[in-house]
Parts: structure tokens; sequence; C-alpha cells
């Protein structure tokens, strides 16, 4: 099942679903059916050593510690 990014023509609200074929969405804010279906963009997966310490270090220099384990969180 692809995840799909709608935009709806009622409310220009942007929202992404899982979907399958048979199903018909309706936008979250409004309920409206008038959709705009577009392919979500994918994201690679971050297996990498270095593009992991480039993502938290990037997050940590934003404020965001989330994605540090606690014990990495104390040694900062």
């Amino acid at each position: 099942m692809p995840i799909y990014v709608y935009l709806c023509r009622a409310c220009a609200q942007d929202f992404e679903l899982l979907v399958r074929s048979d199903t018909v969405p309706a936008c979250p804010a409004c309920g409206g059916k008038a959709l705009e279906k577009r392919v979500s963009l994918t994201a690679p997966a971050g297996r990498s050593a270095g593009i992991v310490s480039r993502a938290r270090a990037q997050a940590a220099s934003a404020g965001h510690l989330s994605n540090y384990s606690a014990a990495e969180r104390r040694r900062s």
C-alpha cells in the first residue's frame, strides 16, 4: 500500500494517508471527498553511521535530543 499525500480542495489542507486501492479517503479536517492525490516522496533509510551522526548533530543543534538514548543524553 503506498502512502499518498492529499490536498483537500474544500479546505486546502495537506495530509498523508496509507490507503488501499479500494478505499475512498476523506479529509480529516472537513470530511470532504474532493481530494487531489499526489505520490509521497520516500526517505532513504538512515543506516549509515555517518548519516545517523549528521542527523543527530542537526537535531541536537536545533534542541531536539529525542533521537538519543538516555545513556547518550547523560554523556552530552
